[in-house]
């Protein structure tokens, strides 16, 4: 078995999601629209994208696939769709978002998020304290930390 981490990253990483998120969270808010998200994905790539209240509270999420499934809904047969072919009744972020992402503490360790990821296969999430979303954290993220440990 090849052993690529040293045993001092191997046992205990002990860094907290606060040390390395994202705090300067580029959101939506509910109503906009998907030719707003359409901006959004062309202007800075990044794959999802937190719907958040005026006050700062994580509703929702929208990711690519939700929007290129809401863009093929008409061309593509329905049974590819499945069970999310309900969501796409409006045409806001609203109206498509994932209602109930994965979240976060920012105190929680690198490790516990890099488990949640894995469990649910995803590859980013919000950390929010209470409902108010404080910032995001990447599997990129943890990775350059762990690469930067080593």
């Amino acid at each position: 078995m090849l052993n690529i981490l040293p045993p001092m990253i191997e046992a205990k990483i002990g860094t907290n999601i606060k040390d390395i998120m994202t705090k300067d969270v580029v959101t939506v808010k509910e109503d906009d629209t998907i030719q707003d998200l359409l901006k959004l994905f062309k202007k800075y790539h990044y794959h999802s994208y937190p719907v958040v209240t005026p006050e700062g509270e994580l509703v929702g999420v929208v990711n690519e696939d939700i929007v290129l499934q809401c863009l093929l809904i008409g061309s593509v047969p329905s049974a590819m769709f499945g069970r999310s072919l309900t969501r796409f009744l409006g045409e806001d972020a609203k109206g498509i978002m994932d209602r109930h992402p994965i979240t976060i503490s920012p105190n929680a360790s690198l490790e516990e998020a890099a488990a949640l990821m894995i469990k649910h296969s995803i590859d980013r999430m919000c950390v929010v304290v209470g409902k108010k979303l404080v910032g995001i954290l990447s599997k990129r993220d943890i990775i350059n930390e762990i690469y930067k440990r080593r």
